[in-house]
């Protein structure tokens, strides 16, 4: 089993033909993903990677029913591309453009929920069901199938602790980067959520960071909903107040948002929280014996 994305999934490439577009079309055609339709304006009769392209989203999903597509636009263009998905009825849209002003994202936000789609992002690095479908920008090769769900604002975070995971022996049911911007689409709780329900999950990791309050959120929905070992991670333990760590969303203002907060917030509820990636698989084998 897995979450959001398997081999069924048929994605949709939105700025296929762009550096980016095309670079991660090829790494996702290459590990397997059902990559079955991309839309650059006046693309049209184009291929990338054998995959066909169109002008808009809307030819492409009357042609080849596209059930998730993915965005590689820049930033001033990236909230019409969700609207365009949106607007051609794909139920799952993943944003990895950053730089996407909170002012635009907003309205986004709204409309994606008010239509009752999901957005993942923006400012991530997708996901992946290993041996299924890799969505994004996640490196394959350091992801195997198993029983741990999973997910993280941080990518490059996700990357070390997948590494590890691997390396010890546990592999992932769904591996879910949610993004590191203030207005995300798909929050800690949504995707604890789906582990949760998922049956081959036996295990969840979270890898958060220092700013907002997603972690406590979290641990709030864990302590009522989540029955499974939960085993976390916060990065930023040592930033300053007042100054950004990274991404947009990584920032203690006001005394709120430190990591230490967010350690005792997930402790509190009964999850494990590693000092450092590394520790992170000694934690979940603990938890799951």
């Amino acid at each position: 089993m897995s979450i959001l994305v398997d081999r069924h999934t048929r994605l949709l490439v939105q700025g296929i033909t762009g550096r980016e577009g095309s670079f991660h079309t090829e790494q996702m055609v290459e590990y397997g993903t059902n990559v079955v339709s991309g839309v650059t304006p006046g693309g049209s009769g184009k291929a990338v990677a054998g995959v066909p392209v169109f002008d808009t989203v809307a030819a492409a999903v009357a042609a080849t029913q596209p059930n998730v597509s993915i965005i590689y636009v820049p930033a001033r263009f990236a909230p019409d591309a969700i609207y365009e998905a949106i607007d051609g009825g794909i139920p799952f849209v993943v944003c990895i453009t950053e730089g996407i002003p909170v002012a635009d994202m907003v309205p986004v936000y709204a409309y994606v929920r008010s239509n009752g789609a999901r957005l993942l992002g923006p400012n991530c690095p997708g996901l992946i069901t290993p041996g299924q479908a890799k969505i994004g920008i996640m490196p394959g090769f350091i992801h195997e199938p198993g029983p741990i769900g999973l997910v993280s604002r941080s990518g490059t975070l996700t990357y070390e602790v997948v590494d590890a995971l691997t390396r010890a022996g546990l592999g992932q049911t769904t591996a879910v980067g949610i993004g590191g911007d203030p207005v995300i689409g798909t929050a800690f709780v949504d995707v604890l959520a789906l582990f949760e329900a998922d049956p081959a999950t036996e295990a969840i990791v979270m890898i958060g960071e220092i700013g907002g309050s997603d972690e406590e959120d979290a641990a709030r929905f864990i302590q009522e909903h989540v029955s499974k070992p939960v085993v976390g991670f916060i990065a930023g333990r040592t930033a300053p107040p007042g100054k950004r760590m990274g991404h947009a969303g990584a920032i203690i203002s006001g005394g709120t948002g430190t990591a230490a907060e967010k350690v005792a917030a997930l402790e509190a509820v009964g999850a494990r929280v590693a000092d450092r990636p590394s520790a992170v698989p000694d934690l979940v084998k603990a938890a799951l014996a």
